[in-house]
């Protein structure tokens, strides 16, 4: 593929709560020049509320329909764009995204996310009544790998490692 193909416009984190998207996101778009965007920050712009709040004041099912609205219209050019992990629970989204750049899954072990995950209700994490963190992963893990293009694993790497292991990636494709 030809780095002047329109998936190359935007590059697109998806994965797991506590993949390290946003923080890989930031570096990834200095080193590329590109702009970041984090779509959980834009939700919260639009919606003037933070996540945890719309989950609790509006439910699980409505947060994900606000979700996929709102990355189903981002309208971005040469940005990296790290995603809220439950943005693939939106099928428009998940299209957009792809059609507008490289989706890239940060794939983590279990045990990884767990460790690096504190206090779930403060992230704005989705969880339905009754689910627990390992149940999450295990609906989640599938569909990023449905709809990445590339996947890379993180386990015991650093930021920069992995920031890095996603250039490698989106060279080769």
């Amino acid at each position: 593929m030809k780095s002047t193909d329109r998936r190359h416009k935007n590059i697109v984190l998806i994965g797991m709560p506590g993949a390290g998207k946003s923080t890989i996101g930031v570096i990834l778009a200095k080193v590329m020049g590109y702009r970041f965007v984090d779509s959980d920050l834009v939700i919260q712009e639009e919606e003037h509320r933070l996540l945890k709040d719309i989950i609790a004041e509006d439910g699980v099912e409505e947060f994900v329909k606000i979700e996929n609205r709102i990355n189903a219209s981002l309208d971005v050019d040469k940005s990296v764009i790290a995603t809220g992990g439950s943005v693939i629970y939106g099928a428009e989204a998940m299209e957009h995204l792809r059609e507008i750049g490289t989706v890239v899954y940060i794939r983590l072990r279990y045990e990884e996310i767990r460790a690096r995950l504190g206090d779930l209700s403060q992230r704005g994490v989705v969880l339905r009544e009754g689910q627990t963190l390992l149940d999450l992963y295990n609906e989640r893990c599938p569909l990023y790998e449905k709809y990445a293009h590339i996947a890379v694993d993180g386990d015991r790497m650093q930021i920069v490692e992995v920031m890095e292991a996603i250039k490698r990636s989106l060279l080769e494709i």
